[in-house]
């Protein structure tokens, strides 16, 4: 083939990797239900496609492709497991009996086992087997006897491709530490015994929390990267921080995804909204100066209208249908934040209504925090001020679950910064300062802590 075939093989190769993987990956975990070799054996089809395309040309159907040749690839494997298990069979008997008969023998060929999983194998590709499958393996990844930073790592490794060294990069702990963590869950579908199929009806509900549950963390996680510095306070740079803000791209990817295996699920379209409409705002968060920007302060021409509007349609149709549940509210709130040109024009009675339906939804001290906040626009600080000192911050919640919970709410630095920032428009000062200082002992966030060390500063 001519030179220029090597890149266009490559770019064919990276492309299918981004689209396939997932896909490729669930079809031979559901067949084999072994999820160790359906990542080795998708590995390898791809790694044979650089080889195969290189000389035969991209195939029409990329997926398809790699899914036959990852089944191929497990058959062989498979078929190999068989015929060790039975010589290794077959040379424990003839220790035992040496004069045995040859006939008596195991015969590797006759292996009604492997010829079952290889028939399973080799079921015909289509789209529709392709979505059912992935729609199984997410509901393995994410299923709620897993704990929840297993589901969210495992969800990472096996639905996006990513190494076990990328996914320990994005969440800050040791390569080390992340493939301990990703043994233990595998582990766990093992032995719970797992299966990778579709939930029942009347089990779908629960599973779909948890699924949700999951992309909403990972999301979180990678929005809030795009508050922190691109570098560290050194000025150098390790990629740690474009690894985690990828997290947010990888968890929209994924509630696409969702949205569209689950047309049925009005709150996986609601997180579809609500992520789609919190990640049009990245390029805004942090200002020139490398400080966070709160939203009210966000350059709004930074803001991406072709995934506002794209966020605000998907949550118009599904709140046709008038099913609402807490990811719904949320994008609803959203929407009314990301849709006006200016700050001053907010409709915060508006909010304020939404965020009375999510507290009684949800009883989430998160959300009764966020709505003192917005309290504070309709009512004055006085009256939000009296909201946030009402929040019981031992009360368990968690700001990376749209429903809260996990935690406590007096570990979080926000309960003293939004104290902090409604003594300051009172007038309060010196209270002010000390819960600035209570917030700047407690924040696990670059970029917050340069926001509140700002804020201290200007009160001085």
């Amino acid at each position: 083939m001519p030179d220029a075939a090597g890149p266009a093989v490559g770019r064919a190769v990276e492309d299918a990797f981004r689209e396939e993987w997932g896909r490729v990956l669930a079809a031979v975990a559901r067949s084999t239900g072994d999820l160790d070799l359906a990542e080795d054996v998708t590995s390898e089809a791809f790694a044979t496609a650089l080889r195969t395309w290189a000389r035969d040309g991209i195939p029409e159907r990329p997926g398809a492709w790699l899914t036959t040749t990852a089944r191929r690839h497990a058959t062989d494997r498979l078929r190999r497991r068989v015929v060790e298990r039975d010589k290794t069979a077959a040379s424990a008997r003839l220790a035992e009996r040496v004069e045995a008969s040859p006939a008596a023998e195991a015969d590797p060929a006759a292996d009604p086992v492997g010829e079952a999983v290889t028939d399973a194998l080799t079921e015909a590709w289509s789209a529709e087997s392709a979505d059912e499958d992935l729609l199984a393996l997410v509901f393995a990844c994410c299923h709620p006897a897993l704990p929840l930073e297993g589901r969210v790592a495992l969800t990472l490794r096996s639905l996006t491709g990513m190494t076990t060294a990328q996914v320990a990069r994005a969440f800050l702990v040791p390569e080390a530490t992340m493939a301990q963590r990703l043994v233990r869950v595998k582990k766990r579908i093992r032995t719970t015994g797992i299966s990778f199929r579709v939930p029942p009806p009347q089990l779908r509900r629960e599973r779909v929390s948890a699924v949700l549950a999951v992309l909403y963390v990972l999301f979180t996680e990678g929005y809030d990267a795009w508050a922190e510095p691109a570098g560290n306070r050194d000025g150098t740079t390790d990629g740690t921080a474009e690894a985690r803000r990828r997290l947010a791209d990888d968890a929209v990817r994924l509630a696409r995804l969702v949205a569209r295996l689950l047309p049925d699920e009005p709150e996986a379209q609601g997180l579809l909204a609500l992520v789609l409409l919190q990640h049009a705002r990245r390029d805004a968060r942090v200002g020139p100066d490398g400080v966070v920007r709160t939203l009210g302060e966000q350059d709004r021409s930074l803001w991406r209208r072709p995934e506002i509007d794209e966020g605000i349609a998907v949550l118009d149709h599904v709140l046709a249908g008038r099913r609402p549940g807490p990811y719904q509210v949320q994008a609803a709130i959203a929407a009314l934040h990301s849709d006006p040109p200016s700050p001053s024009e907010t409709d915060w009675v508006e909010i304020l209504g939404l965020y009375d339906v999510l507290v009684d939804m949800t009883g989430s001290p998160v959300v009764r925090l966020n709505r003192a906040v917005a309290l504070a626009e309709v009512a004055g600080p006085e009256a939000a001020l009296a909201a946030v000192d009402a929040i019981d911050d031992t009360t368990p919640g968690d700001r990376r679950s749209a429903a809260g919970g996990g935690g406590s709410l007096g570990e979080y630095h926000l309960l003293p910064a939004v104290r902090a920032d409604l003594l300051r428009r009172l007038g309060r000062t010196d209270e002010a300062a000390r819960e600035y200082r209570r917030a700047l002992e407690i924040v696990d966030r670059e970029g917050d802590r340069t926001l509140l060390e700002r804020r201290l500063a200007d009160l001085a």
